[in-house]
């Protein structure tokens, strides 16, 4: 694409990675803080991984279909695209080594990362497609203040309401009724039913980014910059109200990755497309396939997982006990460095495919 921006393409490979690197530690068991989901409420670095994703899916909509028309054709293809994404996400979760390789009906879960982008690349395509920027403000303000008042006015069993992981939270009794066993945990899903319509802001909000990197504006890095901001200073003050929360997927949670969305795409910007500055090649590479690197990741990891060798030790915690795990470095460290191995595998698979040429979309 002629007018494609590269410091959308690095955005989009930097997020692949550190969506690599945080799901593959050596260990659970010793993994440094800022590597880690926050228990609950808050966030740490990797709170923020997965809402950049959706946030770039959301400006790479605008390059993608500025041009296209609302019809049959067009809802086709977004609806395509989106099964193809859930279909791999459910795969992901149902898949195990035993035959017939599918797990019981009962233990699949249905939430997940890649069915969770699959359902917000879905909606806020046609959003974008149907209405001009004006009326998306609208919608993302009406779901981030309607999901806020839901969570928050709506009793449970006759319980008032609260955002603690409770049995009267409205997104975990939703999940909990309505999924049943299909949940990644018995009393909460991280990527449930009703916080995924929060979920579809962060690409609404990625869909303004692009919308100002599409534009005839002179100033777009001082824009970006302020617009991330004024995000983060109304995230933080929701969040007295309304904790920031990744597992709830809460409005603040949104604006306030949002915002640091907004300052670092500003900055990998400012550096790449505004002065020229050649970096970051390794994470073009890995955004080119960005999917196909992240689900050849996931699912292979998981095999490493299953795969039982030396006194019925899993294939990963083999190598890693094996390679990494030596008594002159901490063990967080060695975690660390076998996650940053696994990180270069799928880097160099991503580089070989980019110079071959071969891109593969789903």
């Amino acid at each position: 694409m002629k007018d494609r921006i590269l410091s959308v393409d690095i955005f989009r490979g930097l997020t692949i990675v550190l969506m690599i690197l945080v799901n593959t530690p050596g260990t659970w068991s010793s993994v440094y803080a800022p590597f880690l989901h926050a228990d609950w409420h808050g966030y740490t670095p990797t709170d923020l991984v997965f809402p950049f994703f959706l946030f770039i899916v959301g400006t790479s909509i605008v390059f993608a279909y500025k041009n296209k028309v609302a019809n049959a054709e067009t809802y086709k293809k977004i609806g395509i695209r989106s099964l193809k994404l859930i279909g791999l996400g459910l795969f992901l979760g149902a898949f195990t080594l035993t035959f017939p390789f599918i797990k019981d009906f009962a233990a699949i879960r249905f939430p997940g990362v890649l069915q969770r982008i699959g359902l917000v690349f879905f909606f806020a395509a046609l959003l974008f497609i149907n209405f001009n920027w004006k009326t998306l403000i609208g919608i993302c303000v009406a779901i981030l203040i309607g999901y806020w008042l839901l969570m928050w006015f709506v009793p449970v069993n006759g319980m008032a309401s609260t955002f603690d992981r409770a049995p009267n939270n409205l997104a975990n009794y939703v999940d909990l009724h309505v999924l049943g066993t299909h949940m990644w945990k018995p009393d909460y899903d991280p990527e449930g039913l009703l916080s995924t319509l929060p979920a579809i802001c962060s690409a609404l909000l990625g869909i303004f980014t692009g919308l100002v990197l599409t534009s005839q504006q002179s100033k777009k890095t001082t824009l970006l910059i302020g617009i991330g901001g004024v995000f983060l200073i109304i995230g933080s003050l929701w969040d007295m109200v309304f904790p920031i929360n990744k597992a709830l997927w809460t409005s603040s949670f949104v604006l306030v990755t949002a915002g640091w969305a907004n300052m670092i795409l500003a900055l990998i910007y400012y550096l790449t497309d505004v002065k020229g500055i050649q970096f970051g090649s390794i994470f073009r590479y890995a955004g080119a396939n960005a999917i196909v690197v992240y689900f050849s990741a996931s699912f292979i990891g998981k095999i490493m997982g299953m795969i039982k060798v030396a006194d019925a030790m899993s294939l990963h915690a083999w190598l890693f006990n094996s390679l990494y795990v030596h008594d002159f470095m901490p063990l967080q460290l060695s975690s660390l460095l076998y996650a940053l191995t696994v990180v270069a595998f799928y880097v160099l698979l991503a580089y070989v495919l980019y110079k071959k040429g071969i891109f593969i979309k789903v």
